[in-house]
């Protein structure tokens, strides 16, 4: 979780940093980070909470390591993208 929200702050950073040289800044940027707190950090606190539900111990937590890495793999790709233009 600190890794996907790290990488949150990172590309934030950069795009907010990109928009202020360009002089492009826009409101959008910050909702889009909100959405996407909403659409992926959310899903996997869910999941962390259900883990004690879980009868085996070990699907939920497969579920969330895969959900992560797929943040995770999301963001390094769009630092990539903002970092080359």
């Amino acid at each position: 979780m600190w890794a996907i929200l790290g990488l949150m702050l990172l590309d934030f950073l950069i795009g907010l940093v990109r928009s202020l040289v360009t002089k492009s800044f826009s409101l959008k940027m910050v909702l889009d980070y909100l959405k996407d707190v909403l659409y992926y950090v959310f899903p996997l606190l869910v999941v962390v909470t259900l883990m004690p539900l879980d009868p085996t111990g070990w699907i939920l937590l497969i579920f969330y390591y895969i959900g992560g890495l797929a943040v995770i793999w999301n963001y390094l790709i769009e630092i990539k993208n903002k970092w080359r233009v």
